[in-house]
């Protein structure tokens, strides 16, 4: 939309008034309620669900994030995103002025204002509003603000073929910065779109020293020739909240001599090259959003015997039983 030339001065009754005639896009019927602390309520018009132009989170990326799961009324590892949530803010020295029983408390009334039981929750902690500077002392204080939006299919479920993976040439996040969820996500985004117009369905990371790090909101998994599923070492990775828990369980799952024992015969984190994902007998694209996907073409070539293999099987059916396992939800409805 061009701007007028002289554009007409909006107050709060033209605002509710060009609200009320204005129909919803079609990306806003995904949103289903968001809550914000500088109101201190919830609202379900997409219209509302707004972030003020000088908090620094919007003007400096100054802030975290999370997206949990919600998955048949009930918030999935949420535990695991609120300690990478407060973890992330001591590193950045951001006071969370909430506690985990708060944040669980707005979390849970916003999915139901929202009135969907399947849904994803994105939790945002900034430094707050109040200046344009770069100074975080400018801020009036952290704010809060919590969305429930449409969850989209696991990525198997849309991509049976498994997903084409190619290699960046954007620079890995350094230090801190990559273990931090802040919502400075620039070099994520380029990612994706450099995905998407190469004509695949994400692009990974490789850091200075030439190791495999992440894709733009997922983690890696090697499959590896000897028997062995690794993962990128943490020094420029996040700690992934799925990715770690389906180490978890795929350890559990070879002590107990599950099906994954005539598969695998360990589990590590170590650095890992692109040669490595080249010769991988599986390579796993994991996350919230796509759970446990196959990737089935690396860099233009065909990754094991190019289908979706059996540990990719294992590991999607251990994480989906495990969204089920009431020690690890938070039920909501």
């Amino acid at each position: 939309m061009k701007p007028h030339l002289s554009p007409p001065y909006l107050d709060w009754a033209g605002l509710a008034a060009w609200g009320r005639a204005r129909p919803l896009a079609d990306y806003q019927r995904n949103y289903y309620a968001m809550y914000s602390s500088v109101f201190d309520a919830i609202t379900r018009e997409p219209e509302l669900m707004v972030v003020p132009l000088d908090d620094h989170l919007v003007h400096r990326g100054d802030g975290l994030f999370e997206t949990c799961k919600c998955l048949d009324g009930g918030i999935y590892n949420f535990e695991a995103h609120l300690d990478r949530l407060f973890g992330g803010a001591r590193e950045l020295a951001l006071k969370i002025p909430w506690t985990r029983e708060e944040l669980a408390e707005v979390s849970a009334a916003v999915l139901r204002a929202g009135e969907h039981r399947d849904a994803l929750l994105r939790l945002l902690v900034s430094r707050g509003p109040g200046g344009h500077g770069a100074s975080p002392y400018e801020s009036v204080g952290p704010q809060l603000y919590v969305l429930a939006k449409a969850a989209g299919a696991p990525f198997m479920e849309t991509h049976p073929g498994g997903a084409r993976v190619g290699i960046s040439r954007y620079p890995v996040k350094p230090g801190v910065f990559a273990r931090v969820k802040s919502v400075n996500y620039l070099p994520n985004a380029l990612m994706k779109k450099e995905a998407i117009d190469g004509g695949c369905d994400f692009m990974v990371g490789v850091d200075e020293d030439g190791h495999l790090a992440e894709l733009p909101t997922e983690s890696l998994m090697v499959v590896t020739d000897d028997d062995l599923l690794a993962a990128p070492g943490p020094e420029h990775v996040l700690p992934g909240t799925t990715l770690l828990r389906v180490m978890e369980l795929a350890r559990a799952e070879l002590a107990a001599g599950g099906a994954l024992a005539r598969l695998l015969r360990g589990v590590e984190r170590r650095d890992l090259s692109p040669d490595d994902a080249r010769s991988a007998r599986e390579l796993l694209v994991v996350g919230t959003t796509p759970n446990v996907a196959a990737c089935t073409v690396f860099d233009g070539r065909p990754v094991g015997t190019g289908r979706p293999g059996p540990v990719q099987a294992v590991l999607d059916a251990l994480l989906e039983a495990d969204m089920h396992n009431p020690a690890r939800r938070l039920e909501v409805f």
